[in-house]
């Protein structure tokens, strides 16, 4: 288990901070989290805290935006034959799920989408799919969560006469393909305020444009919230601005689950009921979603969460369970593989990035894979299959370590690339992959310094047991939802008492209380079983990391606290840590 170092962010200007907590009455303690967090002013408190009801901003001020709801009012004036096409992740299949629904009401002509193959197809707009949408007449394509470097692509829509609208949020190129329209707030000369919008969000400010030109009924739009959530969640943006709007209303409806297939998601999450959170969707129901993708027909999502019979939605529900549990014993199998081959070929002392191959790894759970390389090493790490004798890689990184331009330096090594700060994706011949791993290490040796290789827990205060009341938990359950860029509150308490006896549950977790200024609290640690045996019992006293929670077990409600790291205090250190 990698040590990791702790950072406490308390470095703000503390006139500011005194400021702020008596301009919107609350503790100074709470007015320096929202200093973590870049909230400064009244104004960005206000509309962090009721992000509800902030308002949306303009979708016309995302360039070519008049130009694509010119022409999808066109083609629904017309009843021409529209195709949606999407991206086989959750964010694809939400932003397919989502455009749909919302034309399905208001276009009475032919309406159809398609998911590639990620086998056969592989990433994006493929050939098959633009052949399959010429052939059933499709006049207007709308590429969602994919498009934007899909030049060739494009090309051969144009050859056929179908108009190409992309709504992409991938990093574009330095050249863009020749669609009617692009909309993708990440292009250099795009002036929309945000961002950070993921494929949903993009699709959905399309929506709303449509929205507002037609004077349509709001509701028809903001009723498809709940997939916006779940697909903004699991694409992992930060959740701050606009997302912090969207996926805050989305998440009340994906609580309320009006619709029949996110009925299903929750009720096999075992959430139906309950207010559901950000990380529900990011480890319960998306993986769900993404199973069928990663596996096989990613169609089979679309349909569920498009369904509006009960019976129908029972039925593709279980077929994501049954594909979900596959993939799971899949990934096992291969992290475990992947794990060997770095432990007995990585040198820690010289390389920085992970790159590992095998003939036979299943490309639908590469990405899972090397997600769990870096929670384990602390590398970034990218995983490759073979696909049509050819590798197929799908890298993650640490902070502060860019891996699309860590993968844009080896650009001439590879079939193709694209992705984010901390996700991507690439094709590359096989026989390429050894000296693709030596420039992406030496990349790297410039690049990554070696205090970037120390997972850091980024705390927001330091606190006492006993400050921790229920105007705390209330002010802090206002921070909801959280994501990247607002992560869930940390705090640090130095110099606890453990009352009794800790427990080990499952070999892998401990339980205990804690004591501290006569304040007493449990306090339950995941995956920290390796502390157990120094812990002990007596007179030590512990420094501890910990994020608060709320336990509700048989009716009652109690605070327990979910500890993140914890260290032993040598004796006569005075709070020191070990």
């Amino acid at each position: 288990m990698l040590e990791q170092q702790w950072v406490v962010n308390n470095h703000h200007d503390k006139e500011r901070v005194k400021k702020l907590a008596e301009e919107i009455n609350v503790p100074e303690l709470i007015a320096g989290i929202l200093f973590n967090r870049g909230i400064t002013t009244f104004e960005e408190a206000k509309n962090f805290f009721r992000a509800e009801n902030a308002p949306l901003n303009d979708p016309f001020l995302m360039l070519h935006m008049d130009v694509a709801v010119d022409r999808v009012i066109r083609a629904i004036r017309d009843r021409e034959s529209i195709m949606i096409y999407g991206d086989y992740d959750v964010d694809g299949t939400t932003s397919t799920s989502m455009l749909y629904l919302f034309l399905k009401e208001i276009h009475k002509g032919f309406l159809s989408y398609y998911i590639p193959d990620r086998v056969k197809e592989g990433y994006g707009l493929s050939p098959y799919g633009i052949k399959a949408a010429h052939e059933n007449g499709v006049k207007l394509l709308i590429a969602v969560d994919c498009g934007i470097t899909a030049i060739s692509q494009v090309a051969l829509a144009n050859e056929y006469g179908i108009d190409i609208i992309i709504c992409d949020h991938h990093h574009p190129g330095d050249t863009l393909p020749s669609a009617l329209a692009i909309l993708n707030p990440k292009q250099h000369d795009c002036h929309y305020p945000f961002k950070e919008l993921c494929g949903v969000g993009v699709a959905f400010k399309l929506a709303q444009a449509i929205t507002e030109k037609l004077k349509l009924d709001r509701e028809l739009l903001m009723q498809h919230l709940d997939l916006v959530a779940i697909g903004s969640a699991a694409d992992i943006v930060p959740l701050i601005g606009e997302n912090r709007t969207l996926v805050k209303n989305g998440l009340k409806l994906v609580s309320e689950a009006n619709k029949v297939g996110i009925r299903q998601l929750v009720k096999n999450a075992n959430v139906f009921g309950k207010a559901v959170s950000t990380a529900q969707i990011v480890f319960s129901i998306a993986p769900r979603i993404n199973a069928v993708g990663r596996l096989g027909d990613a169609n089979r999502a679309v349909k569920l969460l498009i369904s509006k019979d009960e019976a129908e939605a029972v039925e593709y529900a279980s077929v994501l369970e049954s594909e979900n549990r596959n993939r799971r014993d899949i990934n096992e199998v291969m992290f475990l593989e992947a794990c060997e081959i770095v432990d007995e070929e990585f040198d820690f002392e010289k390389d920085k990035v992970i790159v590992v191959f095998k003939k036979g790894w299943h490309q639908g759970v590469i990405g899972i894979v090397a997600s769990k390389l870096v929670e384990r090493y602390y590398r970034p790490a990218i995983v490759i299959a073979e696909a049509d004798d050819k590798g197929k890689g799908s890298a993650r990184s640490v902070e502060n370590f860019d891996v699309f331009q860590a993968l844009k330096s080896c650009e001439d090594m590879m079939v193709g690339y694209g992705g984010h700060k901390y996700a991507a994706g690439l094709t590359i011949e096989l026989n390429k992959i050894p000296e693709f791993r030596r420039r992406l290490n030496e990349y790297a040796e410039i690049n990554l310094p070696p205090s970037d290789l120390i997972p850091k827990i980024q705390i927001d205060a330091e606190i006492n047991l006993d400050q921790i009341d229920q105007r705390l938990i209330t002010l802090l359950n206002l921070f909801k939802p959280h994501g990247p860029a607002n992560m869930r509150p940390i705090f640090l308490t130095s110099g606890v008492q453990i009352v009794g006896y800790p427990q080990l549950m499952n070999e892998r977790h401990i339980r205990m209380k804690i004591r501290q200024n006569g304040a007493v609290l449990d306090a339950v640690g995941f995956n920290l079983a390796h502390h157990y045996n120094k812990i002990g019992v007596g007179d030590k006293l512990l420094d501890v990391v910990y994020q608060i929670d709320e336990n509700t077990w048989q009716g009652r409600t109690t605070v327990q606290l979910k500890l993140r790291d914890l260290k032993v205090q040598d004796n006569g250190s005075n709070g020191k840590l070990k």
